[in-house]
């Protein structure tokens, strides 16, 4: 099922297909690429974000699938969604350096304590803690720097699901202790509840439904309106795209987070054609050839793995029309390795050369990846140019210099 990202791609935005290879052949884009159109994801942010707006959500789009990239993160601003998550420190840094706001830090890694007082001074909307030993270093950071920081629990009840080292908050059961815990602390305010994964993809059904931790979050959200509190924000990310909006705002989520919702690669996009199109493909070349296999440049395999595992396959070629033509079967390493390289099999049909682009329509996880990010304009008007060539981090990158 997995390799119906690639279909999808093609089906769909082909003309990214064409001009990644286009611009790769001339010279302009770098082997090991994340090639985004931004033109694409303008026109996915304006539907999410009409979408959210109609369910009365606040819309904080997750970056780092992407790489935290400075054109992606214009481009939000630009439509109107301006505040951003940060999952980690490393995001948060790129973030504000790049003039933007932070709308949600803390969730899914915790602030280090010796970065609590970088992270207060950016001022995030709001702020996730674990564990009430974080939110007094929130409570001390905010102090330090002069603000009063909204911070948001994460909360858990038996049954609920996490991936592994995902794991800690508080007992859902506690909330309404715990909320008053935290606002009792200087420099603090309680503001509401999150926990990860709110929804989940089924894939033998080919849909996405809510998770215990949903349920979670509306059982605590319950509690907390029962002790009196009138406004509890409820964050409920995970897998989302403009499809799932009704089940979140339904349940009472005020927050939501979408990352490749917005480049329109949530894994329900690959079984069903939603409102928001493919905006990104992994962009590799032939380097050289052994034992009867091409071999191309690595550093950006990570496949997010949200299928079992399944066949890649890659589109190969030095123009558009050629790389169409065929689904070269490709081996990639497994996690456990270093992408150096990938492999692909010759077809018995034609040739493969040397410096032949090779596209993949993988789901992708940029902010994990030694690879390029680059991001075109122009895809569909006939006339792609390069906006800029980034690293994996959001750091501009000096290439091909």
């Amino acid at each position: 099922m997995g390799q119906v990202f690639l279909e999808t791609l093609v089906r769909r935005n082909g003309p990214l297909v064409e001009a990644a290879i286009q611009l790769h052949q001339q010279g302009l884009i770098p082997a090991n690429s994340y090639v985004l159109d931004l033109d694409q994801v303008k026109t996915n942010a304006k539907i999410f974000a009409a979408e959210a707006d109609r369910h009365g959500l606040t819309t904080f789009p997750m970056t780092k699938q992407v790489g935290r990239n400075p054109a992606f993160l214009q481009v939000l601003a630009d439509v109107g969604l301006d505040r951003f998550v940060a999952v980690d420190m490393n995001g948060a840094r790129r973030i504000h350096a790049e003039g933007h706001r932070i709308g949600h830090l803390g969730h899914l890694v915790q602030v280090p304590r010796a970065e609590s007082e970088a992270a207060a001074s950016m001022v995030p909307e709001f702020w996730t803690v674990y564990s009430h030993d974080k939110a007094q270093l929130v409570s001390r950071a905010a102090g330090n720097v002069g603000i009063t920081q909204k911070v948001m629990a994460r909360v858990f009840a038996p049954g609920d699901i996490f991936y592994m080292g995902h794991e800690g908050g508080f007992a859902a059961e506690d909330i309404v202790a715990v909320a008053d815990r935290l606002d009792g602390l200087p420099h603090v305010g309680f503001a509401g509840i999150t926990s990860f994964p709110a929804l989940l993809f089924d894939e033998t059904a080919g849909t996405v439904g809510g998770t215990t931790n949903l349920q979670t979050l509306e059982r605590a959200a319950e509690t907390l309106r029962r002790s009196g509190r009138d406004h509890i924000e409820i964050n409920a990310p995970g897998t989302t795209s403009t499809e799932v909006l009704s089940i979140l705002a339904s349940a009472g989520a005020t927050q939501v987070e979408p990352g490749h919702g917005l480049t329109g690669t949530t894994p329900l996009h690959a079984v069903r054609d939603l409102p928001e199109a493919p905006a990104i493909l992994y962009l590799s070349e032939i380097s050289h050839f052994h034992g009867g296999k091409a071999y191309c440049f690595g550093g950006g395999m990570y496949i997010d793995p949200v299928f079992s595992e399944y066949q890649v396959k890659a589109l190969v070629g030095s123009d558009g029309e050629q790389a169409l033509s065929d689904r070269i079967h490709a081996t990639l390493p497994p996690p456990e390795a270093i992408d150096y390289y990938g492999l692909l099999d010759v077809p018995k049909r034609r040739a493969l050369e040397a410096g032949d682009s090779v596209v993949f329509g993988f789901r992708i996880q940029a902010f994990v990846a030694h690879a390029f990010v680059v991001a075109l304009r122009g895809v569909h008007s006939g006339d792609p140019v390069v906006e800029g060539v980034w690293w994996s981090d959001g750091s501009t990158a000096s290439w091909p210099t």
